[in-house]
């Protein structure tokens, strides 16, 4: 356990080293204000574009704003902050693999799938702290500026988008242990992503698939019931202890 511990340790004081949780922490926050301004800000604009788009034609409504407007947002800008997190630790394993610390740290007594287990915990706990950062500072100025209880299901809908994350943060494990640079890593995991999303056009498909995690606005609304993501929120946990569960006899008949 003390290995391991340490290893963890470790992974963390290089991600804080290398600016990379700066620039996770400093950009979930900038996504959790973004949402609630965006809305705020959004009749001004509109304003001010009024006269530009009455030249044109367009007739210019007033614009009515509320806290749903800004969890919209949220739901909008959390699918760029998944991206940033991937882009930032597609490396997880790819640059252990070049620069040798691996087979360092393996000659030291701790176990392969030791190392696959800490690197799976670090990514889960910093879009953990990172995507939770982003929800409070977005619920917080709502309820500041308007009244949450106008979204139905908000909670639920938070929790399942995270899943999604997670069954992400998974692959990134995946294939990152599979793969040798991260370029294929970000690649590998856009196409499982995009495949998952061209099955997720067919009804009676989607409702198995993560993609259906995603479509939170259904549920915001008060549209959808919550029984009806039961399959999809199974099937994702599923494949993301698959995942991390495969990664590990990779690992271990991995050159190093």
């Amino acid at each position: 356990m003390k290995p391991l511990l340490a290893f963890m340790k470790k992974e963390y004081s290089e991600a804080a080293r290398t600016g990379k949780i700066t620039i996770l922490i400093l950009l979930f926050v900038l996504f959790g204000i973004m949402n609630p301004a965006i809305a705020k800000l959004t009749p001004w604009m509109m304003e001010m574009l009024s006269d530009v788009m009455t030249e044109s034609g367009l007739l210019v409504t007033t614009v009515q704003v509320d806290a749903m407007t800004s969890w919209t947002q949220f739901f909008k800008n959390i699918p760029m902050a998944l991206i940033a997190f991937v882009l930032i630790f597609s490396d997880i394993f790819t640059k252990e693999y070049k620069s040798g610390t691996l087979l360092l740290v393996l000659t030291k007594g701790l176990s392969r799938y030791k190392v696959v287990l800490a690197k799976a915990l670090l990514l889960l706990s910093l879009w953990t702290f990172g995507y939770w950062l982003c929800f409070t500072i977005t619920y917080s100025y709502n309820a500041y500026f308007w009244d949450n209880g106008i979204a139905n299901n908000l909670f639920f809908s938070v929790a399942i988008w995270w899943l999604f994350g997670i069954w992400v943060i998974c692959l990134i494990v995946l294939f990152s242990s599979l793969l040798q640079n991260n370029t294929g890593v970000t690649l590998c995991i856009g196409g499982t992503v995009l495949l998952a999303y061209l099955l997720s056009i067919i009804p009676k498909v989607k409702v198995y698939l993560p993609m259906m995690l995603m479509d939170t606005n259904s549920l915001l609304i008060g549209t959808e019931k919550t029984n009806a993501y039961i399959k999809a929120i199974v099937i994702t946990t599923a494949l993301c202890i698959v995942c991390v569960a495969v990664s590990i006899p990779v690992i271990n008949k991995k050159q190093l």
